[in-house]
């Protein structure tokens, strides 16, 4: 009898403590007859990780790779370097490395945005946007905005050059502008994207004030930990069509499976069953 194949990865993260991500794996894991060895490595309160060190020590531990969610994925990047895989080398950051027999980057963030939006919007072009946070998983959410035709982007962030520094990467209608200015862009906009972690666990904020919802036709939020946030809660009531962070989630696992086991799994039988892991 030949012995089940293993994956051996991890998930490295502030406060991971209620991710979904190994649930998930291990569901794809046991549906194609493999066994998924998790480990997860919460850096939230360990204040001298070092990004790379751990990555090699993994390396040498013999992991399959390592999924990297807030605050690691522009580290993830640089680490990965021209090993980044052609259909996102152009993104700033990345949420997935592969260890042998070289390092690979990948972007399942990206890729997963745009099955969620696919699938929920289907040829919706998203128009004018207004982008709260320019973090890691901005990193994937504007150039996928861009990819499917938005006209303009407004990003901010209250980090001091953060969203500047995301306009120059990506190569399309996107512009960095203040925070003070965001009420006018917010007005204007067709869609709201929360790329910020505001909202997640037990926080309550919406980064978008719920006095300027309204006006606009979709609203989309990073945060999957609840699935309706404040912010979502409020777009749902005033008529916006929502996407929710568990949306993007779970394309995102679809396209990490893939990555870590080169198994494509068949998408309308897996996202059911990774529905039964709905945080609410």
């Amino acid at each position: 009898m030949s012995e089940t194949k293993v994956i051996k990865l991890g998930l490295i993260g502030d406060h991971i403590g209620q991710s979904r991500f190994s649930a998930a794996m291990d569901l794809l894991c046991r549906e194609h007859g493999l066994t998924l060895d998790f480990t997860p490595i919460d850096t939230g309160d360990m204040p001298e990780f070092n990004f790379d060190e751990t990555l090699d020590e993994l390396i040498a531990k013999g992991w399959t790779g390592v999924t990297i969610t807030h605050p690691h994925k522009n580290k993830a990047r640089a680490r990965a370097a021209d090993g980044m895989i052609s259909e996102v080398a152009h993104l700033p950051a990345s949420n997935l490395l592969t260890f042998h027999p070289e390092i690979r980057g990948f972007n399942t963030d990206y890729t997963g945005f745009i099955g969620a939006w696919k699938t929920e919007m289907g040829n919706a072009i998203p128009g004018q946007v207004a982008v709260a946070g320019a973090g890691g998983v901005a990193g994937a959410i504007v150039p996928a905005l861009v990819e499917l035709g938005a006209t303009d982007i407004a990003v901010w962030d209250p980090a001091r050059g953060v969203a500047a520094r995301l306009a120059e990467a990506v190569d399309g209608p996107v512009r960095a502008i203040l925070m003070s200015d965001a009420p006018a862009v917010i007005s204007d906009a067709d869609g709201l994207v929360n790329a910020s972690a505001l909202g997640m666990g037990d926080d309550r904020r919406s980064a978008f004030p719920i006095e300027t919802i309204g006006s606009q036709a979709w609203a989309f939020d990073a945060v999957y930990t609840p699935t309706r946030t404040t912010f979502l809660r409020a777009a749902a009531s005033r008529g916006l069509t929502t996407v929710s962070g568990f949306d993007l989630f779970r394309h995102m696992i679809l396209g990490s499976f893939e990555a870590y086991s080169g198994a494509r799994p068949n998408k309308e039988k897996m996202l059911p069953l990774i529905d039964a892991l709905r945080p609410d």
